[in-house]
């Protein structure tokens, strides 16, 4: 049986924010979230999120999931015990039980690294180690002359001799749930920082005969930890870089990989081009041959195989189909589907709508509780004016319709098969199937109209 428990309780002083650190966001979601994740590939019986300051907002933020559960540490007094609070949730059914210990605040240790550290393990207490040319500030890991570990010693602790030393400690480990609790109270506080150290069962299993193995991580970043503005920033980078590495070894073509952003997943076809300054959040999916044009944003999209989203444009929770065309500058907001070859043109905004094959709104139009056929062509500047200022009504574009330019349907309202609205049309009635349709009273001009100045 597998327990997890993930320390979430720092104050994050250097952050300089109200919000609770491991809130924070990497990749656009929570540093805790990343965390839980990770935990949860591992199919743990149990998640304990140990919090402190700001414990209300991390619990309200995933308040409701079955699997987790929450401790409190109050006041802090350190890493052992933070894991103390947690003693009361752990569950146990026999000898083989283990708890892994993880750290809302280092929030992209991978799950293949995870596996790999309950691996070592074996029966006894397993670290995650790192080779650092810098290790200011880590707890170095001691070894005997047989290359065992032996004990942990925090910086702050450490003589000369051990500051030499360039492995550390990341603050992860896995032990025997039992052992893990007798461990944790037996521990003291006696050192520099006055605090109770999750490490120092390091040494009492050692003293117990237990063996400490240790485990290393597949990348460096895995086990950075964000206490600043700067490490957030730094981090973020690091793991865009690892999204568009993992990208560019599946055959996506990326204009550039320091200005690419996926914030959730991206899943790709084959000979997709993404072009720079493109953000990605949720889930999205591009089909073969997609192209994404600069400084896009896609938002919980599904692309169809050949469509060509160009620059500037801002799709949410819509699907588009297959060689349609977007863009530039077009917007495609939740509730849109888009069927093949159809064409969104600059400026055009589509809310709430179904679009049938091979139709077009190419300019400065909005398309709102809309369902439109095939083959339309919308004009430019029409509005389907979908809000009387309370509800929301449809509108039906029925296929082969002709709109001219700057017309509005107040819904509700029908178009019919073949219809042709002249430029300009204000409709008010269902416009009949095969025939012209216009609205608005006779040209004339005003004699000795004067425009109005502005009052001095």
């Amino acid at each position: 049986m597998l327990n997890v428990v993930i320390l979430a309780a720092g104050l994050g002083k250097r952050m300089k924010s109200d919000l609770p650190k491991v809130l924070h966001t990497l990749a656009g979601r929570p540093m805790l979230g990343h965390v839980l994740d990770s935990a949860r590939q591992l199919d743990p019986a149990r998640i304990t999120v140990v919090v402190g300051h700001g414990a209300e907002r991390v619990r309200a933020q995933y308040e409701g999931e079955p699997d987790l559960c929450f401790a409190l540490q109050q006041p802090q007094q350190g890493t052992g015990h933070a894991v103390q609070q947690a003693v009361p949730q752990l569950l146990e059914g026999d000898t083989n039980d283990v708890t892994l210990v993880l750290y809302g605040d280092v929030p992209l240790v991978q799950p293949e690294t995870l596996r790999r550290l309950l691996t070592a393990r074996g029966q006894g207490v397993a670290v995650l180690t790192e080779i650092l040319a810098d290790a200011t500030g880590y707890g170095r890991i001691m070894r005997g002359a047989d290359g065992k570990v032996l004990r942990i010693v925090e910086h702050k602790d450490a003589s000369e001799a051990e500051l030499a030393v360039h492995e550390v400690n990341t603050g992860m480990l896995a032990a025997p749930t039992a052992r893990l609790k007798d461990w944790l109270g037996r521990i003291g506080n006696r050192n520099a920082q006055g605090e109770y150290y999750l490490t120092d069962i390091v040494g009492l299993a050692v003293a117990d005969g237990v063996p400490v193995q240790a485990a290393h991580p597949a990348a460096a970043w895995e086990t950075l930890g964000v206490n600043s503005r700067a490490q957030q920033v730094q981090l973020e980078r690091a793991w865009q870089r690892e999204q568009a590495r993992r990208q560019l070894e599946a055959g996506v073509t990326l204009a550039d990989s320091e200005r690419f952003d996926v914030r959730g997943s991206l899943i790709c076809g084959r000979d997709v081009f993404i072009d720079v300054g493109c953000v990605f959040e949720g889930l999205v999916e591009l089909g073969d041959g997609v192209q994404v044009g600069p400084y896009s944003v896609l938002r919980n999209m599904t692309v169809a195989a050949g469509a060509r989203i160009e620059a500037y444009s801002h799709l949410d929770d819509a699907r588009v189909g297959r060689d349609a065309r977007i863009g530039p500058y077009a917007r495609l907001r939740p509730g849109t589907t888009l069927a093949d070859g159809v064409h969104i043109g600059n400026f055009v905004e589509v809310k709430n709508s179904a679009v049938g094959k091979d139709s077009k709104a190419n300019h400065l139009s909005y398309v709102g509780d809309a369902d439109v056929g095939e083959r339309v062509n919308i004009g430019a500047g029409t509005i389907t004016c979908n809000y009387d200022g309370a509800n929301k009504w449809r509108t039906v574009i029925e296929d082969d319709v002709h709109i001219g330019s700057d017309s509005q349907l107040i819904a509700p309202i029908r178009v019919g098969r073949g219809a042709t609205l002249a430029a300009g049309t204000t409709l008010r009635r269902d416009a009949p199937p095969d025939q012209l349709t216009l609205s608005g009273s006779k040209q004339r001009s005003v004699e000795g109209w004067k425009r109005p100045t502005k009052k001095k």
